[in-house]
């Protein structure tokens, strides 16, 4: 099975997710600058959604492009991923209304660790379809970022009851260590 209607169809459903969560923020109804105050939550919010979607992206098109074939396994994990990232704009939109409160904060880190879960179960099957000695099992290796991340999205969802700076610098330390691109994974496809 030909992988390009996969790529097509998740490129589809990332850039509907990306508009879905800017229509959650909605025009002030004054005109000045101190307007935009109460924005301000929903804004950051949006940012680190906005960055987790892209992250989530680049890292699909870097795996599906090491993918030589499609099978059904890899139809339904790939739906799965996309079924966690779908639910990105409702915990995106509850965190940033309610100015990062612990449920709301909790549930966010719910929906990235369903996410990181998802993308995992898809790295494995991809890998399992490939075989352990492919390029993509060569550049992926043991996967520390993500088992980092799964530890970080746990400690967030628990932390966001006792403080919420701790829950939230978690979502954005594992933000920022897959912001940073893995150069390997370019020089190994190039």
């Amino acid at each position: 099975m030909n992988k390009t209607r996969l790529e097509a169809f998740s490129d589809g459903v990332l850039a509907i997710i990306i508009t879905i969560m800017i229509l959650e923020i909605k025009v002030p109804h004054g005109v000045e600058f101190a307007d935009l105050k109460p924005l301000i939550p929903k804004f950051l919010s949006y940012v680190l959604s906005f960055v987790y979607v892209g992250i989530y992206w680049n890292n699909h098109h870097y795996l599906l492009h090491g993918l030589s074939k499609v099978n059904g396994k890899i139809l339904w994990s790939n739906l799965h991923l996309l079924f966690w990232l779908s639910l990105i704009p409702v915990s995106t939109g509850w965190m940033g209304e309610h100015n990062f409160a612990k449920t709301p904060l909790a549930f966010y880190g719910i929906i990235l660790f369903g996410c990181a879960l998802a993308y995992i179960i898809l790295q494995k099957i991809v890998l399992d379809i490939e075989g352990k000695d492919s390029l993509l099992a060569k550049v992926l290796g043991k996967d520390l970022k993500g088992k980092i991340s799964v530890v970080l999205n746990i400690i967030g969802i628990v932390s966001a009851y006792f403080n919420q700076w701790i829950s939230g610098s978690c979502y954005v330390i594992v933000a920022l260590i897959w912001l940073v691109p893995d150069k390997r994974i370019e020089r190994i496809f190039s």
